[in-house]
């Protein structure tokens, strides 16, 4: 596949001819400097996981991540160089309207510098105003030399303003030029990385495919461990939403009053609740997909998994109550926290910070993530709506 065509075809899908005039320049620029911050990002992340020689279905979803990123940054040059497009044609028809207006002036300026030559010495002005009729034509005339005068130095000002506002105009002109040619620089730079990652994508799918029996052990493997995990949380929260009984009044309750203002507080941040690690890349999102190697195998996550750098710590991402701590394997404990009516899950942690019935406070720490022989270091996280598994991506801010 030509992968011009490629990237151009993302472009059009992405973006779409209307896509142009729904960013401003300057928000462009920033969402340019972030797409090429998390490009640097996930070539840490890739160059921790090469510490393994051998090519792991991890590098390639890293890959995909980062061709992904590559595609929106070179639509958001593209997108770049389209507004600076416009704003050289502004600017160049905005020199044209100055140089027509600097021509009418010198124009003007000049036949009424005619006038005034003519009256330019005393004896003129003399005659001139002595060929009146009355008094008053006389009156009229020297107001007359007076008015030109003024006029010719109120022109020579404007004239002067009108070449100083054209040179400021130039001046940006060269300084968009410069910056188009920057920007046409950078993509075609881009767009050469962008076929070198799809080449090593290629490669490195290649290779996995001759290890096929190896992945499908791997898979079972993760299933059990899924599977498990999965188990002890619907057991967790069958406990947990389970109705309870006042000792005092005899009634049952399913949420305190303090559970539900957390639940609406809880609710009441959805799309903005911060990222359960500082830093990362979602690598697998929510629900079924096609195994990125093996043809027709598909895998379940009931939540998200994000790769992110090794060393790193999972945080809570909301005030709540620690409700359990599992050890699903030797090297993978897993977090539920209580949010009200929502339970939050951290799982692939392989040391961790609290204790069951400990109060957490947003962003609080209360675990290391794993780090396999490979280099990966991935969260899997989850969030459920009493036995409803939620989207993790539609909760948490998009980055």
């Amino acid at each position: 596949m030509n992968f011009r065509y490629f990237y151009t075809l993302c472009f059009v899908l992405i973006y779409g001819v209307s896509g142009f005039s729904q960013d401003t320049q300057k928000q462009l620029e920033v969402k340019r400097k972030k797409l090429e911050s998390e490009i640097a990002y996930t070539n840490k992340l890739l160059t921790e996981t090469k510490s393994s020689k051998t090519a792991t279905v991890n590098q390639l979803r890293l890959l995909n991540v980062k061709i992904n990123t590559r595609v929106d940054l070179l639509a958001t040059l593209k997108s770049e160089v389209y507004h600076l497009n416009i704003k050289i044609e502004e600017t160049e028809s905005s020199i044209y309207k100055l140089d027509e207006e600097l021509t009418n002036l010198k124009d003007k300026y000049i036949e009424i510098a005619w006038h005034a030559f003519k009256y330019k010495t005393d004896y003129n002005k003399l005659i001139f105003l002595f060929s009146s009729d009355d008094i008053n034509q006389a009156y009229q005339r020297m107001r007359y030399l007076d008015q030109i005068s003024s006029y010719i130095r109120k022109e020579a000002e404007h004239i002067k303003e009108v070449e100083q506002r054209k040179n400021k105009e130039l001046d940006q002109l060269v300084v968009e030029k410069l910056k188009k040619n920057s920007l046409l620089g950078n993509e075609q730079v881009e767009i050469l990385e962008l076929e070198k990652e799809q080449v090593q994508k290629n490669r490195i799918k290649t290779n996995l495919q001759s290890k096929e029996k190896h992945l499908r052990t791997s898979i079972k493997d993760k299933e059990k461990q899924k599977k498990k995990l999965a188990n002890q949380i619907q057991k967790i929260i069958a406990a947990e939403i389970a109705p309870k009984k006042d000792t005092k009044t005899g009634k049952t309750y399913a949420l305190t009053p303090s559970e539900k203002k957390l639940t609406s507080s809880f609710v009441a941040n959805k799309s903005s609740l911060p990222w359960p690690t500082q830093r990362g890349v979602i690598s697998e999102t929510f629900g079924v997909h096609n195994h990125p190697v093996l043809k027709r195998v598909k895998t379940k996550n009931n939540g998200i998994n994000i790769i992110t750098a090794k060393n790193s710590e999972a945080r809570s991402i909301f005030n709540g109550k620690v409700v359990s701590i599992t050890k699903i394997s030797a090297t993978n404990i897993a977090v539920i926290i209580k949010h009200g009516e929502y339970f939050t899950v951290y799982s692939n942690l392989e040391k961790v910070y609290v204790a069951k019935g400990d109060e957490v406070n947003t962003k609080e720490l209360i675990g290391k993530i794993h780090t396999n022989l490979q280099g990966k270091t991935e969260l899997h996280f989850e969030i459920w709506k009493g036995t409803s598994k939620q989207n993790p991506a539609y909760w948490i801010v998009k980055k």
